[in-house]
């Protein structure tokens, strides 16, 4: 268990927090930890529920881009839940959209992005490129 531990740790890149208490985390460190338990189960599937909400654009960025990474070194499968429609264009090969819990559009990034329906298409107005 130990050196499950410390490989997911690595992975995630906090081996040196190992002894920190959640207290003396930062927000990114704690979705990282919170990565590195799951990945200690070794699952197929993992499901993030808005894994940069309340980050920082940079640390956003290092989480998304942790997702893929995670992805290739476990291949996994990833069902992200976001509004961060940054995290959607690093992370996705798919996307769904909802509408009053309905579907309201489906397919890549570039295909939601030039969709014919105005709210599908507002998520992605802001988007910097």
């Amino acid at each position: 268990m130990k050196s499950r531990v410390h490989e997911a740790l690595k992975n995630v890149g906090l081996t040196e927090s190992i002894d920190k208490m959640p207290s003396e985390l930062s927000g990114g460190m704690r979705k990282r930890i919170g990565l590195a338990r799951t990945l200690i189960l070794q699952p197929e599937i993992i499901l993030y529920d808005e894994p940069t909400t309340g980050l920082d654009p940079i640390t956003a960025m290092e989480i998304s881009h942790l997702i893929l990474d995670v992805q290739k070194k476990y291949n996994t499968t990833s069902m992200i839940i976001t509004h961060d429609i940054n995290c959607a264009r690093v992370t996705a090969n798919r996307m769904v959209m909802l509408k009053d819990g309905l579907l309201a559009g489906e397919g890549t990034y570039d295909e939601l992005e030039k969709s014919k329906d105005k709210q599908i298409r507002s998520f992605f107005d802001p988007v910097s490129k």
